[in-house]
């Protein structure tokens, strides 16, 4: 039954929003993009990912280079100390532990594997490490941030207390080939009319099959919000 309810939610939310485009990144570009959007919006995230980019053509050279110089470059990103940390981590471990600045050797590993792996580095989550599988290697997963976190537990699909919690139950049960679309219209859906305070249920599409109890009748106008980061890199 909740096969047939994730897939009917699937067809209805690409109904409302459409079919997302999508690139295929590098993983190491799409695990350096997806720890600059912790705690921000996607356009800072972006930003912060772009001058990173221009100012290191190629990965290694982050092995040398000053933590605190780093950190200025990616400051739009907010949470630039943290974050700064965390890359410096994981490049001199990938470093360390395989001989390359790369994650181009993880595509052979199972979807546990690398969660296992990635997770290992200070600052990486379950959610960030997800990330990698979908969208660099388009395994069949729904990484589960704040936005896909509420929106689960309000139709229904998951009853879980955190986003690593809603990650690994909705994955149990997530039917084949629908999982970019299935992500990426749920976070529009967070963001646009499930909101965590007075989400405007009255225009939702899909307010006929949501189980939320404490639905609203307000009258909002819905503010558009279709840039997706790591459907950018």
């Amino acid at each position: 039954m909740i096969n047939k309810k994730i897939i009917k939610i699937d067809l209805l939310l690409k109904k409302q929003f459409g079919i997302p485009k999508r690139k295929n990144s590098k993983p190491l570009d799409l695990l350096l993009a997806t720890i600059l959007s912790q705690n921000t919006n996607d356009k800072n995230s972006y930003q912060a990912y772009k001058n990173l980019k221009a100012k290191y053509s190629d990965w290694t050279l982050l092995l040398k280079e000053d933590r605190r110089k780093i950190e200025r470059v990616i400051k739009v990103a907010g949470l630039a100390e943290q974050k700064s940390k965390t890359i410096k981590t994981l490049v001199s471990e990938l470093n360390k532990k395989y001989g390359k600045v790369s994650l181009d050797f993880i595509k052979n590993f199972t979807n546990e594997k690398i969660i296992e792996e990635l997770t290992k580095i200070k600052g990486i989550g379950v959610k960030t490490a997800s990330c990698v599988l979908l969208f660099s290697l388009n395994r069949n997963v729904c990484p589960v941030d704040t936005h896909v976190h509420r929106t689960l537990n309000r139709i229904g699909l998951v009853s879980t207390s955190t986003p690593e919690r809603s990650y690994y139950a909705i994955n149990e049960n997530l039917p084949e080939g629908i999982s970019h679309s299935f992500h990426t219209n749920l976070i529009r859906l967070g963001r646009e009319y499930c909101k965590p305070s007075n989400p405007i249920c009255n225009k939702c599409p899909i307010l006929k099959i949501c189980e939320f109890e404490n639905k609203t009748d307000i009258a909002l106008k819905i503010k558009e919000n279709n840039f997706m980061l790591l459907d950018n890199i």
